[in-house]
């Protein structure tokens, strides 16, 4: 991201490489990005942004330049509003959720009901320490780190995104439309970045959205063009996923991914 032409807000600043930032989570109270990339490199745009609210406080303003047509979508998924354009200038505020940490060559896009507030305030899908999701993803060999998806993502290809992106308690607590809003975004999101396969994590979104017959494992369906596939929610409320059967799901998932196989 290059300094944007248009004067910064008022008060004290420093010019970074979002990628980048050489500060501590939440320690932001505003920013100011410059969004014009060579054609092509549009992909990065979503890990700039997830960057950008990893750094940035709950409720701080992001001013954006240089916004092209896809940019509120992509704000949307990085867990901001969707901003509101004013002479050129995209301003949008950074929400109590987490962002997508997705990027271009994914091999698996794993992609949850929503984030819980507890995962939503340490910045980590799936945080809390009862759920199962990453002592079955080290299980099934898909990362080697634990709740580090920055790392899954630029060591092995696997990127994280969330049906809904409003934070709850409890999953329960999402209706039918906002499932079916979400994926209509995941599906341009996949379309946008090409991932080798989707693997949606509990079945209730799909089932909501798309199929309420549906059950665990491949789909007959694409989304977004892209492979499905939909495992177990691996939340310590589901009693009937352990992390055998569940690291059994993500292995046959990222093995979809390897072949091109839908399984």
């Amino acid at each position: 991201m290059r300094r944007p032409a248009a004067p910064a807000p008022p008060g004290p600043g420093a010019r970074v490489d979002a990628g980048a930032l050489p500060v501590r989570r939440g320690s932001l109270g505003g920013a100011w990005a410059d969004v014009r990339y060579p054609d092509g490199d549009e992909v990065h745009l979503p890990l700039a942004l997830a960057a950008l609210h990893d750094a940035l406080a709950v409720g701080a303003p992001l001013w954006l330049t240089g916004a092209g047509g896809d940019a509120r979508r992509l704000l949307e998924g990085a867990g901001f509003t969707r901003g509101r354009r004013t002479s050129g200038v995209l301003r949008a505020t950074r929400l109590r959720t987490l962002p997508d940490i997705v990027g271009p060559g994914m091999r698996l896009l794993v992609c949850g009901l929503n984030p819980s507030v507890y995962s939503a305030d340490r910045g980590v899908a799936f945080a809390r320490p009862g759920n199962r999701f990453w002592p079955a993803a080290l299980e099934a060999g898909i990362v080697s780190r634990d709740r580090d998806p920055w790392h899954a993502l630029r060591a092995h290809g696997v990127g994280f995104t969330d049906l809904v992106k409003r934070a709850t308690p409890r999953a329960d607590a999402l209706t039918p439309a906002e499932y079916r809003a979400g994926i209509t975004r995941v599906a341009w999101l996949a379309g946008f970045l090409r991932p080798a396969v989707v693997c949606l994590v509990g079945l209730a979104g799909w089932r909501a959205a798309v199929d309420p017959k549906a059950v665990a494992g491949s789909q007959p369906g694409p989304i977004g063009g892209v492979p499905a596939y939909l495992m177990p929610n691996p939340s310590g409320l589901n009693a009937h996923a352990t992390v055998a059967t569940l690291a059994a799901h993500l292995a046959a998932a990222a093995q979809a991914a390897a072949t091109g196989s839908p399984g």
